[in-house]
């Protein structure tokens, strides 16, 4: 049980035994359905937990030239790479860190493919099935005008050299949403599919969330590898490896009141350091807390940069919160630390891991060096 009076503010903590709950039921997924799941750094970069990650998955993916030699140096393995674009200036170190790599168009596979193909490197197209079950556009890929994917229309044959086909359209989804994206890849693609060697399914696979049916995904998956047989799938789940791992753990620093509306001040900031709350939008669980109830205080939780819709909320408390009181934030370990900035200098929280012998380790701190060293 972690001690929150122990953690300095603000503060990532990942919880050590939830991430091996985690790995273990993937582990049980790779295992029992053959596919090879890989795990996605856009999702979550902490490189210190590589080496547990890297003993429970099949290696993982990248976005960038950056994320790929991260996944080469920590990870201790060439990275499956995707981006949407590429271009001359950093392809070679694409080429450099990689093993597969997918193109999002026909003109980048013409453009860098041949480069690519000379050196041993496993090629694939990304394609848009055209199906997603993911409703807000901005992390919908298969919305009007999407610039993500070839759609059928596009691909009625591989040019040579493609060995794989690669798609990305569910986001936290269930195993009834990858079965109808396959579905609509078997409709729109299926001629192509006993052309290549691998269908990577992309991520969202939120699998180690509570009530999904492992059972299903497994089946399905099966089922698919049955009717193709000698295709291999690939997963790549980022939310998957790190859900509900880890905390933000923050303090209460002032309340004030404009309005009727109360605000809890904190040392952290929605718009820096959680920025899905407002993105997306949605509003995260803080530990003793819930929605109000009528009748109940209401609080709204506010950020400590200069942005004013820096906030979020609003909760009803268990205890009435004081100044001084922590104020911890539960699932924030992926798409937190990936997507956070450094706006208004305002400070970074540190990175921390909570291990099985209840003890706290402070992986990595951040000073003024780090917002200078950013800047020019």
């Amino acid at each position: 049980m972690i001690d929150f009076s122990q953690i300095p503010t603000p503060c990532f903590v990942l919880d050590e035994a939830a991430l091996e709950n985690n790995l273990a039921l993937i582990d049980r997924v790779r295992r029992e359905s053959g596919v090879r799941i890989i795990a996605a750094l856009k999702a979550c970069a902490m490189w210190s937990i590589f080496p547990q990650l890297a003993a429970h998955s099949d290696g993982a993916t990248a976005s960038s030239p950056a994320e790929a030699r991260l996944v080469f140096e920590e990870y201790g393995v060439p990275a499956h790479t995707y981006a949407p674009v590429y271009t001359d200036r950093n392809f070679e170190e694409i080429i450099r860190y990689s093993s597969h790599i997918t193109f999002n168009s026909l003109a980048q596979f013409e453009r860098f493919g041949p480069q690519a193909l000379l050196h041993g490197i496993s090629c694939g197209l990304r394609i848009n099935p055209g199906y997603s079950p993911v409703e807000t556009d901005l992390y919908n890929p298969c919305c009007a005008g999407s610039r993500l994917g070839i759609p059928a229309d596009g691909l009625r044959e591989l040019p040579p050299g493609v060995e794989g086909l690669h798609f990305h359209v569910l986001c936290e989804s269930g195993p009834e949403h990858l079965e109808k994206a396959l579905q609509a890849v078997e409709e729109r693609f299926g001629n192509l599919l006993g052309e290549i060697r691998w269908l990577n399914c992309g991520g969202g696979h939120l699998m180690t969330r509570a009530g999904y049916d492992c059972d299903r995904l497994i089946a399905i998956l099966k089922a698919f590898q049955s009717r193709h047989p000698g295709l291999q799938l690939i997963l790549e789940p980022g939310s998957a490896f790190t859900w509900r791992t880890g905390y933000l753990v923050s303090r209460l620093e002032d309340i004030v009141e404009n309005g009727g509306i109360r605000t809890g001040m904190l040392d952290v900031s929605f718009a820096c350091h959680m920025p899905d709350c407002l993105e997306m939008p949605y509003k995260p669980e803080i530990l003793g807390a819930h929605d109000p109830k009528p009748g109940e205080r209401r609080w709204r939780m506010g950020g400590n940069s200069c942005l004013a819709g820096d906030y979020c909320g609003e909760w009803a408390f268990d205890r009435e919160p004081q100044v001084g009181d922590r104020i911890v934030f539960a699932d924030m370990i992926h798409y937190t630390m990936v997507k956070t900035t450094m706006f208004n200098g305002v400070q970074h929280p540190a990175i921390a891991i909570w291990d099985r012998a209840d003890r706290l380790r402070i992986v990595r701190e951040f000073g003024y060096e780090d917002y200078r060293n950013r800047m020019s």
